[in-house]
């Protein structure tokens, strides 16, 4: 399987959204994460900053903040 590890960036620091994200969908508004055994979570106001396939990492950032 290729699941992935999502990073949201917020005001200069990484936090873990999803550790095994096996899928992303953004919308206008904002991020929706899912794994296989918990609760989709959504991302409100966020957008993908980077997909680092090679090492299974997304980084996700406010809408707005600076990369």
């Amino acid at each position: 399987m290729c699941q992935m590890r999502v990073v949201l960036v917020r005001d200069g620091n990484e936090a873990v959204v999803a550790e095994s994200a096996s899928q992303l969908e953004v919308g206008e508004d904002g991020i929706r994460i899912s794994t296989l055994f918990e609760e989709p979570q959504f991302i409100p106001g966020a957008a993908v900053r980077a997909i680092d396939f090679l090492n299974g990492r997304v980084t996700v950032i406010q809408k707005g903040e600076k990369a």
